[in-house]
């Protein structure tokens, strides 16, 4: 008898420990599930999980163009010099031959093959014409970006590069960083770095001088847009406080929206030179030539979806909670019991999904919680939903169904399904002495935890302090 009462004293104490550890980090979730069935007083039912995609390399799913469609080195076949050494000519571009081409897409090929392969221009033979390439990277889908942008130049960072995002398929373009060697003397900016921002300025468009330096810092090959640096702004150095990123992008529309793209540019306006002066009697030195690009995302559901599918070359999200459209971005037909929202990060780790609820069931169920632990139900062969038809529309808190029509509730409880506390809107709250309701702390409870502090003395190895440290 003593050693089963000491089983339950230890099970009891190790669920309050489990309760404890949900505050630290190792419980915050990664939103990869948008429901799960579970048990409750009805029985079998649905919890409802804000959710998204996990993020993936978005240069599998994209669309590249090259404007002017002709700028790719080969046609006609072309040698090259080096930028380091004007006299080493010995690199050769034509388009016809296989081993000598280099057409965009080996920006996206697998990288660590040995010659590397890279997309290059044509050299710099209309010199003092400038060198303009527009690079643009097109998903025809919305992306919420998760980490670095990195560009991988082959030969050469160039002295000035712009870097543009779209939010509308191409229709507009707004900067997100500027590239030069000077920025003063090329865009008339201040320089900057990203670690010159804050969260108050997190959205502003800086100058770097970070990623154009000249061909002594020729192994420096690779220009970055640095998102993780802007995420450490509110995550912490380490990305350890997540919740304060999710709050923020959760609350901020400006800031969600600075981390979502369509389509990406990039604008090359002048290629490495290596000095000063460019040497106008050997331009087969200076072109561009780019072996890698990376970007990383996942595609925008609205934190309907946890999965994204890529058919007929084009991106869509596999919408849950009774959502619909390539973001999830609207309800299902005959889900328009209320207004659509997109789902929240908040309260971590499981968010807020913001289902859709069948049409004609009245005004938004309240409590919030009580929508996400509902099944979703499509009513067969009725346009109106009517009460008690379903688990969704179930009458709560004791309420009796009268005609299938509306509740007769408790006189504790009020609302469309009784799920309402009457004391919500009485002065004092629920938590008054008047309100009818419960205290939030019974003496049934505090009995409980004096007898696990008792307990405790029996169980001295299943102390749980040290494992939430």
């Amino acid at each position: 008898m003593r050693f089963h009462f000491a089983l339950t004293l230890q099970a009891l104490w190790t669920a309050l420990c489990q309760a404890a550890m949900q505050h630290y980090p190792a419980a915050w979730g990664h939103y990869d599930v948008c429901k799960s069935q579970v048990y409750s007083d009805e029985g079998l039912t649905w919890d409802y999980m804000a959710c998204q995609p996990e993020a993936a390399d978005m240069t599998q799913y994209l669309k590249v163009t090259l404007d002017p469609p002709n700028i790719t080195c080969g046609d006609p076949p072309e040698t090259y010099c080096a930028l380091e050494n004007p006299y080493m000519c010995n690199n050769e571009c034509d388009a016809s031959t296989e081993e000598l081409a280099h057409p965009p897409e080996l920006m996206f090929d697998i990288e660590g093959r040995n010659p590397t392969t890279f997309w290059q221009s044509t050299s710099w033979k209309k010199y003092p014409k400038a060198l303009l390439v527009n690079i643009t990277l097109s998903w025809n889908k919305t992306i919420e970006l998760t980490d670095d942008i990195v560009l991988t130049f082959e030969s050469g960072r160039p002295e000035q590069m712009v870097l543009e995002k779209s939010l509308d398929y191409g229709r507009t373009w707004q900067p997100y960083q500027f590239y030069a060697t000077d920025c003063l003397d090329a865009f008339t900016m201040e320089p900057k770095t990203v670690q010159d921002l804050t969260q108050h300025t997190l959205l502003d468009i800086i100058c770097t001088e970070d990623y154009s330096r000249g061909y002594v810092w020729k192994y420096d090959k690779t220009v970055r847009f640095e998102i993780k640096d802007r995420f450490a702004l509110f995550a912490g150095p380490r990305l350890h406080n997540m919740a304060s990123l999710y709050g923020q992008l959760d609350t901020t529309k400006n800031l969600r929206d600075f981390f979502t793209i369509t389509d990406l540019r990039i604008r090359l306006l002048r290629p490495a030179t290596g000095a000063t002066m460019v040497d106008e009697n050997n331009l087969s030195r200076y072109f561009y030539a780019i072996s890698d690009i990376k970007v990383q995302g996942r595609c925008k559901c609205n934190l309907h979806a946890n999965s994204c599918v890529y058919d007929k070359e084009k991106l869509s999200c596999e919408c849950e909670h009774n959502t619909t459209g390539p973001d999830c971005g609207r309800c299902k037909r005959d889900y328009h019991g209320r207004a659509w929202s997109a789902g929240s990060y908040l309260p971590i780790p499981k968010g807020t999904a913001n289902i859709c609820v069948p049409n004609n069931i009245g005004p938004v169920i309240a409590p919030q919680v009580a929508l996400s632990t509902a099944p979703s139900v499509h009513v067969a062969n009725s346009k109106r939903a009517r009460v008690c038809d379903n688990e969704l529309l179930r009458c709560q808190n004791g309420g009796v169904c009268v005609n299938n029509v509306r509740c007769n509730c408790p006189s504790a409880y009020t609302g469309l399904l009784c799920e309402k506390p009457r004391c919500e809107s009485e002065l004092g709250g629920c938590g008054g002495p008047d309100s009818g309701q419960p205290p939030l702390m019974p003496l049934s409870s505090l009995r409980l935890l004096l007898l696990l502090l008792l307990g405790s003395a029996l169980l001295r190895e299943a102390s749980c302090w040290p494992a939430a440290l």
